[in-house]
């Protein structure tokens, strides 16, 4: 699933009718994540929750001295679980959108990393066209030249994304008419559809990519395509809050500043990724 994820409208506007929650004191905080998205969240043999995000979290709990519970819950459901108060907080490698801001708050991000595509290092688009080459969606000209020279690699392919989001979003808004889009509730099951040749790319941020082509089989894999930043694939990952709990927002806000200063979540986004992706990189 990255990162960086859009929730379908439907869900997005049912959100908006939920209850504010009454002021609390918050000595106890239950935060909500996937679990299916290494290296950001994934679960251990043993059923434990690890990745970045589990540490992070754990982190900024410690600094604020209070007692922290993690819970899985699906992606598809994970914003209207948090303003229907199933817990929270959500840390799921979400991405700040402008739609999502609509519905509910974050806090500053802690990560940034581009999208591309997955391909079969000896696939169709093994060589595809502006590969490496970085393409913000807030460049208007920069984006059509970007579409325009995908294009013909594109045509008749199956692309595969996690579904609601903003990968999913991307490839709708524009390669909707160019490829055929297989959405998939968890990542990893598009991870195994490219190994096994049923899709010929799939579409994801380059910092859960990590976790692909570490797997076995990974090695049969490269990235290929621009690195695509900006525009509806928003600012960065942020911690997720209900709107009515602002005071919950400023605390967590405040430790996660002290831990991007102090280098904590560099720290841990090499250990995680092997890479620095804390946008103060």
């Amino acid at each position: 699933m990255n990162m960086g994820r859009l929730l379908p409208a439907l869900a997005i506007v049912a959100t908006l009718a939920a209850p504010a929650a009454q002021a609390k004191d918050w000595t106890k905080v239950v935060i909500a994540t996937e679990g299916a998205y290494m290296p950001y969240n994934g679960h251990s043999p043993d059923g434990k929750l690890i990745g970045f995000e589990i540490d992070l979290g754990n982190n900024l709990c410690g600094r604020l001295k209070i007692t922290c519970r993690w819970v899985s819950q699906d992606w598809d459901g994970i914003i209207p679980g948090l303003n229907a108060g199933k817990y929270d907080a959500i840390m799921d490698g979400m991405s700040i959108t402008a739609k999502r801001e609509q519905v509910i708050a974050f806090s500053q991000p802690y990560t940034r990393s581009p999208t591309t595509f997955a391909v079969e290092k000896d696939g169709p688009l093994a060589n595809m066209p502006d590969t490496g080459k970085r393409v913000s969606l807030d460049d208007k000209a920069a984006t059509e030249a970007m579409v325009q020279a995908l294009t013909p690699a594109l045509k008749g392919k199956i692309v595969g994304v996690q579904v609601a989001t903003i990968q999913d979003d991307l490839l709708n808004t524009y390669f909707k008419s160019i490829c055929t889009i297989r959405t998939y509730k968890i990542t990893e099951e598009h991870d195994l559809d490219l190994e096994a040749g049923r899709v010929d790319a799939v579409l994801a941020s380059t910092s859960y990519f990590v976790s692909t082509l570490a797997r076995p089989g990974g090695d049969q894999l490269k990235l290929a395509g621009p690195l695509i930043t900006g525009g509806l694939l928003g600012k960065g990952t942020g911690i997720g809050f209900r709107k009515s709990d602002p005071e919950l927002r400023a605390m967590f806000d405040k430790a996660l500043g002290e831990a991007l200063a102090d280098g904590t979540v560099k720290k841990l986004s090499v250990q995680w990724f092997k890479t620095d992706i804390s946008p103060q990189s």
